[in-house]
């Protein structure tokens, strides 16, 4: 079982019973990893990820010294590029001969220039825009507008952040889009797009944690970006990634077949960090978190208002990746059991979430004969929902959180309805039942 205690200090609740609610606890923030935590490994484990974490130090630091290279001169540096809706830019779903196209190859052209040394790429970008400028950032600024001293979520350096990351589909996108491209050019044509491919697998390859996941940014930045980020499937959709890759499927058979071996077995070992890290509470499996402790796997914080606690979302996509598999093992049978009675037994019936003015903004409303609602984040001993807010309180009734949080996350939601419907799929192929006494 994971060690919870330690992450959330719960605070003392007012005795005043006419008192308006108060928070139930404070979210603390998630670990980075660090020489320091490493040392207290034992000695295997110890110079796996000693090895891991000098990779990524060297990585950041040449990283670093291509651009302020670049920059040696300059009288002027370009402006960071824009943000903005990178997926929209970097369609996927064109027809094959249209990634041969001018339109294409123009967002090509720019991934291609906007790869970072180590060769992954920054997120929320715009990729249907000019090519780099020598000097020119690697990424767009991800700055949050209500960012404050403190918060868990502000980079050491305001001018160094996200620079190569998984998060919100950034790099898996690019290299799916890249492929495509490869795919529909003559082969002399397609050698530029073709060497960012392999340099992009190559980035998550060698960013992968020794326990089969990744963090949220690598080179590592620090903080909850260090964590195995379940969140945003971000985990998930590498590994499918990497599937693809190693079964030469969606336009990648001009992967050569010793990348290919590596992409296989680096699935395998991210299927088995998943499977490690999915929390078990009395006994039996349960979910996952939106991150895990790089080190411990413990369930960890992320931003202000993300607490520790099982994430209902992210845990479906888990479980939607996991039943894909075919022979699956006990392991995966029993985990997928596990998170699918989890789901049943969390599922709100007879509610909706949603604004009917201003003034009150997001909340839960009677709705007879709605479709099944999750709370996003819920107490794994408790099983009760739990709400973070910007000032990092936590809280156990959503209406106790700000009008900004309710409106503005998704505190609620319908997306663990997928992984029930694919299970009813999966138990029809007639699979063995999950171990006894689990």
């Amino acid at each position: 079982m994971h060690p919870f205690a330690t992450a959330v200090a719960v605070i003392a609740l007012c005795t005043s019973a006419a008192a308006q609610a108060k928070p139930i606890g404070v979210i603390e923030p998630s670990q980075a990893l660090t020489e320091a935590r490493i040392a207290l490994l034992s000695p295997p484990l110890k110079a796996a990820w000693q090895d891991y974490l000098n990779r990524s130090q060297t990585r950041l630091r040449a990283d670093q010294a291509a651009l302020a290279a670049e920059r040696a001169g300059l009288s002027t540096v370009p402006p960071q590029p824009e943000g903005g809706n990178s997926e929209k830019s970097m369609p996927l779903d064109k027809p094959a001969a249209w990634y041969g196209s001018a339109d294409a190859l123009r967002v090509a052209d720019n991934i291609v220039s906007f790869q970072t040394p180590s060769g992954g790429w920054g997120k929320n970008q715009p990729r249907d825009r000019p090519v780099r400028q020598p000097g020119q950032a690697y990424v767009s600024s991800n700055r949050s507008k209500f960012q404050k001293p403190g918060d868990f979520d502000a980079p050491e350096d305001e001018n160094w952040s996200y620079v190569g990351t998984i998060d919100n589909d950034a790099t898996i996108t690019e290299i799916f889009f890249l492929s495509k491209v490869v795919a529909a050019l003559p082969p002399p044509e397609a050698e530029k797009y073709r060497a960012s491919t392999l340099r992009g697998l190559e980035y998550l390859l060698a960013a992968q944690f020794p326990n089969g996941g990744w963090p949220q940014v690598w080179p590592l930045q620090g903080g909850y970006h260090d964590a195995f980020t379940v969140n945003d499937n971000a985990i998930v959709e590498v590994a499918q990634l990497l599937e693809a890759v190693a079964a030469g499927q969606q336009d990648f058979a001009f992967v050569p077949p010793s990348l290919r071996e590596r992409a296989q077995a680096a699935e395998k070992a991210a299927l088995a960090g998943l499977l490690q890290a999915q929390v078990t509470v009395a006994g039996r499996k349960t979910l996952w978190a939106q991150q895990h402790d790089a080190l411990t796997l413990a369930p960890t914080s992320a931003r202000n208002y993300e607490p520790v606690a099982l994430c209902s979302s992210e845990s479906a996509a888990v479980l939607i990746y996991l039943m894909a598999h075919t022979n699956p093992s006990p392991a995966v049978i029993e985990a997928v059991e596990g998170g699918i009675a989890t789901l049943r037994a969390l599922a709100i019936s007879g509610k909706t979430w949603r604004k009917d003015n201003e003034l009150d903004g997001r909340r839960l409303y009677a709705a007879p004969g709605a479709a099944p609602l999750w709370a996003r984040f819920y107490d794994a001993n408790t099983q009760q929902p739990v709400f973070g807010d910007r000032d990092k309180t936590l809280h156990d009734d959503v209406a106790d959180i700000s009008l900004e949080r309710r409106n503005g996350y998704a505190s609620y939601g319908t997306a663990p309805s997928k992984a029930l419907q694919a299970y009813a799929v999966w138990k029809q192929r007639g699979l063995p039942a999950a171990p006894s006494g689990k």
